[in-house]
């Protein structure tokens, strides 16, 4: 037997022994959860037979209350035991079928022996429990296998520098307890093993990339010392996926301290949401909590107005070119996605300080309790030194007492008779007991009609008045809108807060379109956040001080004005931020051309920017083509896998495009690709699209509801399909007539770089100069 075949049977006999005493214990969780269980169930079920209940004395209620809390630390206990066997059970299942992907021998500097150190999603000790046979890719010493080749080497822990030497570098797959491949290599990941990963199909939801973990996303993964970290990343270069992987590590560094409901994703989607669901859970971890900036802003803002949201905003950018209005609107866009904006408002708040407040008047059964004149006179009789927040919530207390003092005046009005009279009985009822209560051990009877009266009258009223009170005490008496709308009314108050001479391109048709939304009680996308901070800055942020980590997901897609404001939401928050400024798509991108809003939050010191420069998604000839999309293209590099060149197909009209575009996706069907993208330009351009060829394939529509991705054939617009990938890309005419401005130029490539294994553009007529503008031997043209 040769030193390869020997050095394989070892590893293998090692699987063997390995996975036997992970069968062992899953045999012994598995009984153990069972037996928990059913003490759970028992408990529930016999929970009061245990605790004796007695109120005859205040003696008897103590004991009562101490065996409630016994007993219901008992079930605490075991519900506890069944939820943390059940993880362990759940991660030894993982374990047993492919137990670990690499090892590294390390000799200590200063220590005799080798270590073997064996990674796997989980760690695994022996039955001593004094030797781990597999060590968590996340533990200190882990880091080695993803950072170093053999040779000298050093990481980190919580007491220091561990320095030494790598003397072997290993890696394998093991699937059903079998290793298919080993071997020994000299770099981070060897291209034998991530070449295996990558030429796989792909899947409903993004995957682990623990095994294939590349030495700057462990850069990231690992980063613990940044308030803020920012990945610029290209498309395919797994910005996501170390981003996911990073909640993992930080989530088993910090577990003492730091839980999965702490953290929060901002996606670009609710389907993108579904799609990477997976990935923690099958990591052992819970999953974060997942959210979207729209979701935010229609939770905070949805029971005022109805809101725009981000991808309608985009569809009126794609569709509207020869819009009277539409320079305007994107001049607006851009103004109100700015850190110039951010100022404005700052400098209006102060300005409110002094004068400029608006308010509802107090109004009861159309009679005017408070003015809102009067109001303006009191909030601006108070010390100008008290914050502005402050003096709002003086003025409502100041609100409160004198909606009281009109509600005693009221209790001998007419409508209060009519009222009592009304009284359903079981009203009536419910009224009489809670005056026998209130007024027990006062002396009143009810034996005479002007006291029941007087004491009906005052629970009458009082049910009458507490939604005024409640509207108070949340403020509403502040006139949000029009203080909003004094930005764009006074034109003379816009170039102060501004600090301008004068007013933008296109003003009137700005401060038209934002002042008649907000009358029918609509918020264009770019105007929400403003909106939203204008509310908070005058009735004080609702800020999250629970959230320790955000993680921001397609960065670029948010504006200069929507960073500053997350900031605030999440005060006590770290962030990492992921991007890529090649598929900045939204109107407000040109506002926004670089990171330098995002290094601006926390500043310099307390802010890194890592790059990810390689591209593994898809195959050498789609990255090589792609590329050449984009400034900067040719700093990206591709990753050596091999396939074949994009394919262009012209066609001369629509009908012959869609003929052609059905036996592609027929051809490709039969060739075994899981999933299959027919990428479109527009929401409305998908629908049409879907409705051809669902008559001849089975497709899915992707809209901005769907919930969840899903395999097979999807037609979806561009900008629903980013962060997600396919095996096989068809871009739905690709011709000059539908890509052939600049601002399109990023959509296509967004579209484009969505492929695994095989991109074909088909087009009709003239085709896109983004496809033309690039070396003809990186495509085949049909």
């Amino acid at each position: 037997m040769d030193r390869t075949n020997y050095e394989w049977h070892e590893e293998q006999v090692r699987v063997n022994e390995v996975t036997d005493l992970i069968a062992v214990r899953i045999d012994e969780l598995e009984e153990q959860v069972g037996d928990v269980k059913k003490d759970v169930v028992e408990i529930r079920k016999h929970f009061w037979d245990e605790v004796t209940v007695d109120v005859s004395s205040m003696d008897d209620v103590i004991e009562t209350m101490a065996s409630l809390k016994q007993q219901a630390e008992v079930l605490s206990e075991r519900e506890l035991r069944h939820r943390h066997a059940t993880s362990t059970l759940h991660k030894l299942r993982r374990l047993v079928q492919s137990p670990y992907f690499g090892r590294i021998d390390f000799v200590e500097k200063g220590v005799s022996g080798t270590e073997q150190v064996y990674l796997g999603i989980g760690s695994l000790l022996n039955d001593n429990g004094d030797t781990f046979l597999i060590y968590d890719w996340r533990a200190p010493i882990s880091s080695l296998y993803y950072d170093y080749t053999p040779g000298d080497a050093v990481y980190e822990t919580p007491s220091g520098s561990v320095q030494g030497e790598m003397l072997l570098k290993r890696q394998f797959v093991i699937r059903d307890r079998n290793i298919q491949i080993l071997f020994d290599t000299g770099i981070t990941i060897g291209d034998q093993l991530l070449q295996q990963v990558l030429s796989r199909t792909s899947d409903a939801q993004m995957k682990s990339i623990v095994a294939t973990i590349q030495k700057e996303q462990n850069q990231i993964i690992r980063n613990d010392r940044s308030r803020m970290l920012i990945v610029q990343g290209a498309a395919g270069s797994g910005k996501t996926s170390s981003a996911l992987q990073r909640v993992a590590y930080l989530l088993y560094k910090h577990r003492d301290t730091l839980k999965s409901d702490q953290m929060v994703l901002f996606s670009p989607n609710p389907m993108f949401n579904s799609y990477v669901s997976t990935v923690l859970p099958e990591l052992g971890e819970e999953n974060m909590q997942q959210t979207t900036l729209q979701a935010y802003l229609e939770h905070s803002l949805g029971m005022d107005f109805q809101l725009e949201d981000p991808f309608e905003q985009l569809e009126y950018v794609l569709n509207s070119y020869d819009a009277p209005e539409y320079q305007a609107r994107l001049c607006g866009i851009h103004y109100k996605s700015s850190t110039a904006y951010i100022h404005a408002m700052l400098k209006y708040k102060s300005l409110l300080e002094r004068e400029g407040m608006k308010f509802h008047s107090i109004l009861f059964n159309g009679q005017t309790i408070v003015s809102a004149d009067r109001m303006v006179e009191q909030f601006y009789s108070y010390d100008a030194a008290i914050r502005l927040t402050n003096r709002i919530s003086l003025l409502r207390d100041w609100l409160l007492k004198k909606v009281s003092s009109f509600a005693n005046a009221q209790l001998e009005a007419e409508w209060v008779d009519n009222e009592i009279e009304l009284l359903e009985p079981e009203d009536y009822h419910r009224a009489y007991n809670r005056l026998l209560k209130m007024q027990e051990g006062k002396g009143v009877t009810f034996d005479d009609f002007e006291a029941e009266r007087e004491l009906l009258a005052r629970v009458v009223v009082q049910e009458r008045f507490k939604p005024l009170r409640q509207e108070i005490k949340q403020l509403s008496f502040v006139d949000i809108k029009t203080i909003y709308k004094q930005l764009f009314a006074d034109e003379q108050l816009f170039l102060k807060v501004n600090e301008m001479d004068s007013l933008l391109d296109h003003w009137s048709m700005i401060a038209k379109r934002t002042l008649s939304n907000l009358d029918q009680g609509l918020l264009d996308y770019e105007d929400a956040t403003p909106y939203l901070f204008m509310k908070d800055l005058l009735l004080g942020f609702q800020v999250n001080t629970s959230v320790r980590h955000v993680i921001i997901d397609e960065a670029q897609d948010y504006s200069a004005f929507q960073l500053e404001y997350m900031k605030r939401l999440f005060p006590r928050s770290r962030m990492t931020a992921l991007g890529d400024f090649n598929q900045a798509i939204y109107a407000h991108s040109s506002a926004m051309q670089s990171f330098e809003p995002l290094i601006g939050l926390y500043g310099e010191e307390q802010t890194e920017l890592i790059e990810l420069l390689r591209s593994y998604r898809s195959t050498y000839e789609i990255v090589n083509f792609t590329r050449g999309m984009v400034q900067g293209g040719e700093r990206i590099i591709p990753f050596n896998r091999s396939g074949d060149k994009p394919v262009v197909k012209r066609s001369t009209s629509t009908d012959e495009l869609n003929a052609h575009i059905i036996q592609d996706l027929e051809k490709l069907q039969a060739e075994g690709y899981a999933s299959i993208a027919v990428i479109c330009k527009t929401a409305s351009e998908s629908a049409v699209v879907h409705s051809l060829i669902k008559k001849h394939v089975s497709a899915h529509l992707v809209t901005k509801f769907t919930p969840t991705f899903e395999q097979g054939v999807l037609v979806i617009p561009a900008y629903l399909a980013k962060g997600v990938e396919f095996d096989a890309v068809i871009v739905y005419d690709g011709s000059a007539e539908q890509y052939r401005h600049e601002a399109e130029r990023k959509l296509f490539y967004t579209a484009c770089t969505r492929a695994m294994h095989m991109l074909c553009i088909h087009a009709k007529g003239e085709l896109s100069p983004f496809i033309t503008a690039q070396d003809s031997d990186m495509y085949r043209l049909l």
